[in-house]
């Protein structure tokens, strides 16, 4: 989460060495380099403004798609030096390193042209509570509480604030979207409600979340469903059922992505606009596709018996009413299967599990490989990785870590699968009382999947889970590995 406007950017010295940074410093990208600093550094708009002496809305400008681009020498050393880059990190930036000290000067004989010597607004200052082992360690927090003194403090607290015709991000800009807010997607161009472009942007969507970069997701999704409401309202006849099936889809992801954020309120709402869209595309597989969001959203919200049945109910339904058996079909079918067994394991509903997982596998055999028709992922594997999930749910460790050894991590085909399921693992092992693998599986996590990581309240709170058992050791190693991921446990 970011910081508080009065609080430093503690940035990991390993942010620096992450060939996205190093790239984004290569090619002068301001913007991906104050991204990642909010990803890993959990740092703010206002507190990256007052690190580089830029204005918020600066900041905000230059982290937009498309916006304000850093482009002189003297804001790419104003922005190195506010953040204390490292001699490589400027050097990839271009700018020379600071390798020499500088030399010593007597600060009471240096004073603004302006302003006289001595007059430091010291009443200001102290109401920071500035802690004074703080101001003797990093340089970086030093520099940061020094130019939160005065001015500062009052510009970066006001800052913080809403402003009148300030553009929604993050989670608000879902909630301006789900309630049909009229400052997103007014007065939409031709080329916005076209079919071909709305297609792309949905599949783009889906692909992004399966490959876990949620930020860019969330940066994108709300204006695109705004863009489908609007292409809804607009065609007519197969193009309207079209985006219609296009905006159960894109209300699918959005529902996907609260749920990883906790945002469960918000979650239903998009669940709901999923399936309403999904029968009035009249498709039956998108409707099915539809009513796994559902499930989904029951089983957050702890009403496991209810998502049992939602799931084996559609999944019968398209079973019935279907005429091909076409692999979009099995996919589904199986995935609804899938999502129904989990529900039946969180209520330690043992036969039902097993009997939905047993049908899904054969959904999966005759289906006859690993795929993601409608963007379920389903196929044999994921049916084993399921397998895992739900031993996981009912208790039973050993038999998950049984079934994830069988399991080959290069055989999955999607970055969430994988992440997923080295999620699993590494709870099985906490299970099962070996900390220092669970420990060593998440690093792993971590690396194909940063944001599965940083970004979710419920690894976090597995994260405290294996602080509060692991041993002395595996928690000194944690704790470094959650301050350097920028995750506050």
């Amino acid at each position: 989460m970011p910081g508080r406007a009065s609080d430093p950017i503690v940035i990991p010295d390993s942010l620096w060495q992450r060939p996205q940074m190093i790239e984004a410093l290569g090619a002068r990208d301001i913007r991906s380099v104050f991204h990642l600093l909010h990803q890993y550094a959990g740092a703010s708009q206002t507190q990256i403004g007052i690190a580089c002496g830029m204005a918020q809305g600066k900041v905000s400008e230059t982290m937009k798609d498309g916006g304000r681009k850093v482009v002189t020498l003297e804001v790419f050393e104003r922005i190195a030096d506010g953040l204390q880059m490292p001699d490589t990190a400027r050097m990839n930036l271009g700018l020379a390193p600071r390798t020499l000290p500088p030399p010593a000067v007597n600060a009471t004989a240096i004073t603004s042209r302006d302003e006289p010597a001595g007059l430091v607004p010291s009443a200001l200052v102290g109401s920071l509570d500035v802690d004074p082992d703080v101001q003797e360690g990093d340089p970086l927090r030093r520099r940061t509480f020094h130019k939160l003194a005065g001015a500062s403090v009052f510009s970066a607290i006001l800052a913080d604030l809403p402003t009148d015709g300030a553009p929604l991000e993050g989670v608000e800009a879902f909630a301006a979207a789900l309630s049909g807010y009229p400052g997103i997607g007014t007065q939409p161009s031709p080329t916005a409600l076209s079919m071909t472009r709305l297609s792309t942007a949905v599949a783009t969507a889906k692909r992004t979340y399966q490959d876990c970069q949620y930020s860019t997701v969330i940066n994108s999704l709300p204006q695109l469903l705004a863009d489908l409401r609007n292409a809804c309202s607009t065609h007519e006849a197969d193009s309207r059922r079209h985006a219609e099936a296009l905006s159960a889809e894109a209300h699918h992801v959005a529902a996907s992505i609260l749920l990883k954020l906790g945002q469960e309120g918000l979650a239903w709402v998009a669940a709901d606009r999923s399936m309403q869209a999904a029968h009035n595309s009249q498709d039956l597989t998108i409707i099915g596709s539809s009513a796994r969001i559902i499930t989904h959203a029951l089983m957050n919200d702890g009403h496991h018996g209810a998502a049992t049945q939602t799931a084996t109910t559609y999944a019968e339904r398209i079973d019935r009413d279907v005429d091909q058996r076409t692999p979009e079909y099995l996919s589904v079918y199986g995935a609804l299967l899938l999502r129904g067994a989990v529900a039946a394991g969180q209520r330690t509903d043992r036969h039902t599990a097993a009997t939905l997982l047993d049908e899904a596998q054969n959904a999966g055999h005759e289906l006859g490989g690993d795929f993601n028709h409608r963007w379920t992922a389903f196929g044999p594997t994921n049916v084993q990785l399921h397998r895992v999930n739900i031993a996981l749910q009912l208790g039973d460790a050993g038999t998950a870590i049984q079934q994830a050894r069988g399991i080959d991590l290069n055989a999955i085909p999607l970055t969430e699968r994988r992440a997923t399921f080295l999620l699993d693992t590494s709870r099985a092992l906490t299970q099962w009382g070996k900390h220092d693998k669970a420990y060593d599986v998440l690093r792993v996590a971590h690396q194909l999947a940063p944001e599965e990581i940083s970004a979710r309240p419920a690894v976090h709170a597995m994260l405290r889970d294996l602080m509060a058992t692991a041993p002395p050791s595996i928690k000194r190693q944690l704790r470094e590995f959650t301050t350097e991921i920028g995750v506050r446990l």
